[in-house]
């Protein structure tokens, strides 16, 4: 057993916030560091102690392993948790905080290396009998890449072996685009990843995207909490998630859960992690990769389950059992997670920056948020675009879609463009209502998707709105002219 009395959140924004709830109901005091950019996030304000890091860039300094472990010592953090990017799959990050006897709240170093580059990772399953899509490695001896991957066939993707985060992903449906895309995907590895191995899969024409959280502790017990449905993306992004996975077969689901376990069990995993899947219209499944840390999209698992996912970290890192079984495990109702982003979906997603001029975010019966932006704060390129998650949670799928669409009604951001039209939209509309989902969703939808026309009257009123609150506007139309302003009070 190991005694963590103080842990160190080694990331920002929302994630920050929310593992500092969890902390404060343990009683266990959380510390964060955090860029000047970051000075005034409701992160620092919610911390029981706050450092400041520096860097080259406001990324390099969360990325800065000495910052971080010079902080743990000079706050007496005996455990660290890395939330998800940045450090969260650092397995020499992780090996350093063991040598300095600081725990890593997450899975063991040689783990994270293994699952970690894709390349390896579906080696060992190859070795184990996960089913696999079909591909090819650079490192593949009998051949040259680009000639090994054509002999897959079309479509192709091209992806990037040591990240993940749609970065260094490229679709190939013409032979005469291999060698560019080939390229792309290298050095877009490289910028992202620090380094630029690649492989090539056949690539599944609209396929499903379905998850499994697993959890497993270091006494030999593995479990897994249901699957998320992780299939509505944008720029191999996800944008909205929900679990359980709607029209899966027992059967299926079944299957599927098992083989995360059984991936799990043989790679000798510890703490929270995910295995992700791609799911053909035939039914057949294919491991796509393992995530060695928390999820973005944890909240639906514990919207479902009741349990939290950052406390079951915590246990575990402390050597504890899991507390429970697979047969105690229940599944209740339906959530879904709607990502909210700083970006212009008009404008193939292009991220927005800019000052919060008005920042509200929704509540009411079943809604979550997890938010790590205050009114006010810049939103700048520093950083992904992502402002808050909204989670709703109903009896049905049906309750769960209606009470999304409501939160974000009541959802408000000015000064960036967002995304909170757009979820809606996507949300009311008939495919998606009836599960029929895909990766392929919103390419498909593209033009349903789209903002509808306004008629002449709406128009004519927002003009006149925007028209009104501008100085520009009624200073010259109402204030009094010259002479009559020099003129005082007087009457004829």
């Amino acid at each position: 057993m190991k005694k963590i009395t103080k842990v160190l959140i080694a990331n920002r924004g929302e994630i920050a916030c929310r593992i500092l709830r969890t902390l404060t109901r343990l009683s266990i005091p959380g510390v964060v560091v955090y860029h000047p950019s970051d000075a005034d996030s409701p992160a620092v304000r919610m911390a029981a102690e706050a450092l400041e890091i520096n860097g080259s860039t406001p990324v390099a300094a969360y990325l800065d392993t000495d910052q971080v472990i010079r902080a743990c010592k000079e706050t007496g953090s005996d455990a660290v948790h890395p939330g998800f990017g940045f450090l969260a799959e650092n397995p020499g990050f992780a090996r350093r905080l063991g040598e300095e006897g600081i725990t890593f709240v997450g899975p063991l170093p040689e783990t994270i290396e293994l699952m970690g580059n894709k390349v390896a990772a579906r080696a060992f399953c190859i070795r184990n009998g996960i089913p696999l899509a079909s591909s090819v490695t650079e490192g593949d001896a009998d051949g040259e890449f680009p000639e090994r991957a054509r002999e897959l066939g079309l479509p192709l993707l091209i992806k990037a072996a040591a990240g993940g985060g749609g970065k260094g992903m490229h679709i190939v449906r013409e032979m005469a685009d291999l060698a560019q895309a080939i390229q792309l995907a290298k050095g877009e590895a490289l910028r992202a990843f620090g380094s630029d191995e690649v492989y090539a899969e056949r690539y599944l024409e609209q396929p499903r995207h379905i998850e499994v959280q697993v959890l497993a502790d270091h006494h030999g017990n593995v479990l897994h909490l249901g699957e998320r449905e992780c299939s509505i993306q944008r720029r191999f992004q996800k944008i909205i998630e929900e679990s359980p996975a709607p029209d899966l077969s027992p059967n299926l689901r079944g299957r599927i859960c098992a083989a995360a376990v059984e991936i799990a069990r043989k790679a000798n995993y510890r703490n929270a992690g995910t295995v992700e899947f791609m799911l053909g219209p035939d039914g057949e499944f294919y491991f796509l990769e393992m995530n060695t840390r928390l999820q973005v999209e944890h909240p639906v698992t514990e919207m479902v389950t009741g349990l939290d996912l950052v406390e079951l970290q915590i246990r575990v890192a402390r050597g504890e059992n899991l507390p429970l079984t697979q047969q105690q495990v229940q599944s209740n109702g339906h959530a879904i997670e709607l990502r909210l982003y700083a970006e212009d979906p008009e404008e193939d997603f292009l991220p927005s920056t800019g000052t919060l001029l008005a920042y509200r975010m929704p509540a009411g019966e079943s809604v979550r948020v997890e938010n790590g932006f205050a009114e006010g704060m810049t939103v700048s390129s520093a950083f992904d675009p992502m402002l808050a998650k909204v989670i709703v949670h109903g009896v049905d799928r049906r309750q769960a879609i209606h009470r999304g669409l409501t939160a974000l009604k009541d959802t408000l951001v000015l000064g960036v463009v967002a995304n909170v039209d757009y979820l809606a939209r996507i949300l009311s509309h008939p495919a998606y209502m009836a599960g029929h989902i895909h990766t392929g969703f919103i390419p498909k939808y593209r033009k349903d998707l789209r903002p509808p026309m306004l008629d002449e009257e709406k128009r004519n009123l927002l003009l006149a709105a925007a028209a009104l609150s501008s100085r520009e506007f009624t200073d010259p139309a109402f204030d009094v002219p010259e002479p009559y302003t020099f003129m005082g009070d007087w009457r004829n």
